[in-house]
């Protein structure tokens, strides 16, 4: 006889567990069935593991640069070895908090492969061939999504990498090539290029992180190139191939030129396919978009009842922290609470490369696509105490406000730490903000923050310190 629950969630990653949580504090008998590790990929291989390998790269990167700060370091190298096994103790520490975290909160946990064998039906298979039905008033997917490979050269772990074998390379890359300028691909050309490797990213569209603010963008490329990188933007990749010698690539640019190239690895980096083939959403009639990714609606309901979706198997942005919301979303309707629909404006975007870059709400010019008639203040990191101290001097903080309402339309950072700060621009967004209430708060001194205010000011014409 299947084991009956009030909510099953399939996948574990920071949507499901949380998900999963949520659902166990509102009172819901909650299981969960992964088929890997607790946490994801986020946890294990994604999010949090890369971090810490930035961090390794960013303090090797100063290490590098000590004369700078009055201080001497000599015969300074880096162990990769040492820097992955670091990251992957950072990944078991936090697989052994979900572990707990399950457990606290008297969570079923079922490890196999889950599929749905009918409405309220799953079955999960594990390791040892042992299948296990389950029964659930209510399902929530959280299958997440993997890397996508090139149609004609699939990652193998050799020459050929997704995100998951970057982050435990069997050897350091003398000569790299990252395709793909989104947010994996430009933190693993940051990582590498901060360890020593000669670092060439190619995208497809005419900038690189092409999501973010036009002058983001700019200022971005001219600070890779700056660390010694080759940006090729506009540019395609006519062939490629591999073997056990290298890589070899022609690449189009921008110019019409092909060029060929020689590289002892390549990162591919060109988005994510999601988790949704063999899990029974086919036979339950579950509506997917052209893309494959489930179509939900403000509460994450599929259009099958009682199945509801949630993170990167659903519509974009492809976030951890918008899955986990997400997951509260769904098991909060679940319970028939009446949770307010996620406003994919108010959703914060980070990248950890070196400099760092966050975002939240509409770039100057979706802004102006979208009809509004806008004022746009810019403040340099240059005229900040804090960011002159720390060293680091590089970077802006930009926000734009509708002319009209004064309502905070959109903020956009790179430098020193601005992953950090977004989040006031995201309390403000949430809150409804206008210019009026942001120049009246108070930003301590000396912090880099006080670039977001100076930022507003200067869209008003207001600025102090420049």
């Amino acid at each position: 006889m299947a084991e009956s629950y009030d909510v099953i969630v399939l996948g574990s990653g920071p949507g499901g567990y949380v998900a999963a949580i949520r659902a166990s504090q509102l009172g819901l008998k909650t299981a969960i069935v992964e088929r890997e590790l607790l946490g994801g990929i986020c946890l294990n291989w994604g999010c949090i593991p890369t971090k810490a390998l930035l961090r390794s790269a960013e303090i090797f990167h100063f290490m590098q640069h000590a004369k700078d700060y009055g201080l001497a370091a000599e015969k300074i190298s880096a162990d990769l070895d040492a820097v992955v096994k670091r990251s992957r103790g950072v990944a078991k520490q936090l697989n052994q908090g979900v572990t707990h975290l399950m457990k606290k909160n008297k969570i079923a946990v079922h490890m196999g492969t889950g599929k749905l064998t009918g409405k309220g039906k799953l079955s999960v298979t594990g390791a040892d061939g042992k299948v296990t039905e389950l029964a659930g008033k209510n399902i929530i997917l959280a299958t997440g999504a993997r890397a996508r490979d090139l149609p004609n050269l699939p990652a193998d772990g050799e020459r050929v990498w997704t995100y998951r074998h970057a982050m435990t390379p069997k050897e350091m890359p003398s000569k790299l090539l990252v395709i793909g300028s989104g947010a994996i691909g430009i933190e693993f050309a940051s990582f590498y290029n901060d360890m020593g490797a000669e670092v060439t990213v190619v995208e497809m569209l005419d900038r690189i992180v092409p999501v973010e603010d036009k002058d983001i963008s700019a200022h971005l490329e001219k600070a890779l190139k700056k660390q010694g990188m080759t940006i090729m933007t506009g540019a395609k990749i006519d062939k490629i191939a591999a073997d056990k010698s290298g890589v070899k690539a022609t690449i189009t640019g921008k110019d019409g030129k092909p060029v060929e190239g020689e590289f002892s690895h390549v990162i591919v980096a060109i988005g994510i396919v999601p988790n949704t083939a063999d899990i029974g959403l086919k036979e339950l009639g579950v509506e997917v978009d052209d893309r494959g990714f489930l179509k939900t609606d403000g509460a994450c309901r599929t259009n099958v009842e009682g199945l509801w979706a949630i993170g990167d198997i659903t519509a974009p942005p492809w976030l951890a922290h918008k899955a986990s919301h997400e997951g509260v979303i769904a098991a909060e309707a679940i319970a028939g609470k009446h949770p307010h629909a996620m406003d994919p404006r108010n959703i914060p975007g980070c990248t950890y490369c070196h400099p760092q870059i966050a975002s939240v709400g509409l770039t100057e010019a979706k802004a102006k696509e979208a009809g509004y008639e806008v004022k746009v203040g810019t403040f340099p990191f240059i005229g900040n105490g804090k960011a002159i101290a720390l060293g680091e001097p590089e970077g802006f903080v930009k926000t734009v406000f509708d002319a009209k309402t004064g309502e905070l339309l959109g903020a956009h950072m790179i430098g020193a730490e601005v992953t950090e700060m977004i989040q006031g621009y995201t309390i403000g967004k949430t809150l409804e903000t206008t210019e009026a209430e942001l120049m009246e708060t108070v930003f301590p001194h000396p912090t880099i923050s006080e670039s977001m205010h100076e930022s507003v000011l200067a869209a008003y014409g207001r600025v102090i310190h420049i």
